[in-house]
């Protein structure tokens, strides 16, 4: 069974969904920039282990508020999967299809968006063998 390991929340302000989210939910918010130049605010919902980042509590996670564009437009969970070009050919076998090829991020992982059968997005996230 794979799991759920990730958030995303889109914002047409995000300024203003940061403050929304930190004052209301008590979230920590952290801005990281990224290669090509952008920045993904990380949301930390639950206490993580430092070295890790895996939240100490099982079950929780954690996520992050996005800039809404042609991807994003709606939340969404993310998947983590062994293989995101094994699960690719799964679900457009399905009747999903892919929106955001597969992509490195940072060292750390791949990423890519996918739509499932009724349209919904989802984010799938593949751990870098090490």
């Amino acid at each position: 069974m794979q799991k759920v390991v990730h958030f995303e929340i889109p914002a047409d302000n995000l300024e203003r969904a940061k403050k929304f989210y930190s004052d209301i939910f008590g979230w920590q918010l952290q801005d990281w920039p990224l290669q090509d130049g952008s920045i993904y605010t990380g949301a930390r919902t639950v206490e993580v282990d430092e070295t890790t980042f895996i939240p100490k509590e099982p079950g929780a996670i954690n996520g992050g508020i996005v800039q809404r564009d042609a991807f994003v437009k709606t939340p969404q969970v993310t998947v983590n999967v062994p293989s995101i070009d094994e699960y690719a050919e799964k679900i457009t076998a399905a009747g999903g299809s892919i929106i955001k090829a597969k992509q490195e991020i940072e060292g750390a992982g791949y990423y890519a968006y996918v739509a499932d059968s009724e349209g919904n997005l989802l984010g799938l996230w593949e751990d870098i063998k090490k």
